[in-house]
């Protein structure tokens, strides 16, 4: 290839994503997915490490086993030669990490002989992860001081690549075998015939790092019986050694509030990360179906117009972050900045809106102490009585906060800074599994959410435990026949985890 086509030929990245938990990929790897065009990604890929990719980006998923046509590596190699010589950036994303059992040679081959500029990025490959997240050290002084990581596939006896059992059964330390479901009886049994003992402690931990990880302990000898029983599918490792000993480490991971639930997140696509990750934070199993969409006005004449007149303004109130990003979002887009503002008192009906305030570089002067229209009402009344008040709105919504301001004596002027508009039709796999109940809990954090979830999903709303994020939105559910099974005491997303948590234990008090 001459020196000009390679220059004008693009870049693969080969990397590592990690073993399941989409938080796990590198920085680096998050760098590469937001400048790539292609992104070649393995079916254990955690579909939530997409999202870092640049908007535009082609995502061609290799597929699985079982499920449809799975990509050739020979097809993986021509697909990236090709999509480089067309000058495009490729990100090859790989479970795991590139260079552990990935076939990671094969491709540099290929590469390599197509004079393609590449990069390979590190990620966390599944022994590493198994031994944090079923919280079992893979190395101890007393009795592990080394560790190997061993393929339950032996390779092509008649090359010289077959597994030496005898050296693994005299390994001093941990055995930590890949890709061995299968094979297990083979690989066991080779193992104790080898003098490994067949009461050496062993670890089987599958789906690692995802919500529904699953750690069995048991001894070598046992392992095939225990796959069978249990009916344990890969992809698995399996942790050979007196560091796998049954109760001898506490495992966190497993251990935490909400593992094992499964919680939709119905917030607009937007403004779901912050809640997903509290609640994977806590344990759950995420998935998504928003409810509503947030959207610009269809006209913002009356919008500019009030930001012309900011300085005749005493407050400026806001029932919602929404709002505060549309408001502030748009003098921004227009030219201005937060001087246009001027000496106008800020509300806030919360600290969610409080702190999207904070984000612009502004205090709210007003957050009453129960977050809701009818609180802030209640304290910005003997404050805005005869003041100028303008009300950043969403296109629907209750009337009670400027009707209670102009009783009290208030010039109040609505401007609707961002539309509200319903899902049309939930995602065929989320009603799927809501209809046959493998959904537990479904979160509630607004009254238009409430309605438009009672919408689209009628009758099957009662396969979920309903999580409402304050009183108000409660009735809302209870006035269509759906009521909550937990109340957030605090109408914080945060307060809605909280209410969770308290349900899941036990707490009779997480109704509110």
């Amino acid at each position: 290839m001459a020196a000009s086509d390679v220059a004008k030929s693009g870049k693969v990245y080969l990397v590592g994503a990690g073993p399941g938990d989409a938080e796990l990929i590198t920085l680096r790897g998050v760098r590469c997915l937001e400048r790539t065009d292609v992104v070649l990604y393995d079916y254990l890929v955690n579909p939530r490490t997409l999202r870092h990719a640049r908007p535009g980006a082609e995502l061609v998923f290799l597929g699985r086993h079982g499920r449809g046509r799975v990509m050739s590596q020979d097809e993986i190699n021509a697909r990236m030669i090709r999509e480089a010589h067309a000058g495009r950036t490729v990100v090859r994303l790989k479970s795991g990490d590139p260079t552990i059992f990935g076939r990671l040679a094969e491709e540099l081959a290929a590469l390599e002989a197509a004079g393609i500029d590449y990069e390979i990025v590190p990620g966390v490959t599944a022994a590493l992860a198994a031994g944090s997240y079923a919280g079992i050290p893979l190395t101890q002084r007393d009795s592990a001081s080394a560790v190997a990581f061993v393929t339950g596939h032996e390779g092509d006896k008649d090359s010289g690549e077959a597994i030496d059992y005898a050296a693994l059964a005299q390994f001093p330390g941990t055995l930590v075998f890949y890709m061995g479901v299968t094979t297990a009886r083979t690989w066991t049994q080779a193992l104790i015939a080898a003098g490994k003992s067949p009461d050496t402690p062993a670890a089987i931990v599958r789906r690692i790092s995802w919500p529904d990880q699953q750690t069995e302990t048991t001894t070598l000898a046992s392992v095939p019986d225990v796959l069978e029983r249990a009916h344990l599918r890969p992809p698995i490792i399996v942790i050979v050694g007196e560091v796998a000993a049954a109760h001898r480490w506490r495992p966190w991971f497993a251990g935490r509030p909400l593992f094992g639930q499964r919680v939709l997140v119905t917030r607009p696509a937007h403004q779901a990360d912050e809640l997903a990750d509290l609640l994977a934070g806590a344990g759950a199993d995420v998935v998504y179906q928003p409810a509503i969409e947030i959207l610009e006005p269809e006209d913002w004449g009356r919008v500019d117009e009030a930001l012309g007149r900011m300085g005749q303004f005493d407050w400026v109130v806001f029932s919602s972050a929404n709002g505060v990003r549309a408001l502030l979002g748009r003098l921004l887009q227009c030219g201005g900045d937060m001087r246009t503002l001027g000496e106008a008192h800020l509300a806030a009906i919360g600290p969610g809106t409080a702190a999207e305030l904070l984000r612009f570089g502004l205090r709210a002067d007003l957050v009453p102490r129960s977050f809701d229209a009818g609180a802030l009402a209640d304290e910005l009344a003997p404050r805005a009585a005869s003041q100028r008040v303008l009300l950043a709105r969403a296109s629907r919504g209750r009337e009670v906060l400027s009707e209670r301001l102009r009783a009290a004596g208030a010039q109040v002027e609505q401007v609707v800074v961002y539309r509200s508009v319903d899902a049309a039709s939930p995602s065929p796999a989320v009603l799927e599994d809501l209809t046959a109940g493998r959904i537990d809990w479904m979160t509630v954090t607004s009254s238009a959410i409430a309605r438009s979830l009672v919408a689209l999903f009628g009758a099957a709303l009662s396969r979920a435990q309903l999580a409402s994020i304050s009183p108000l939105t409660s009735q809302v559910l209870r006035d269509a026949g759906c009521p909550p099974h937990a109340e957030a005491r605090e109408a914080t997303l945060a307060g809605v985890v909280a209410a969770i948590i308290a349900a899941e234990r036990g707490d009779d008090s997480a109704c509110g």
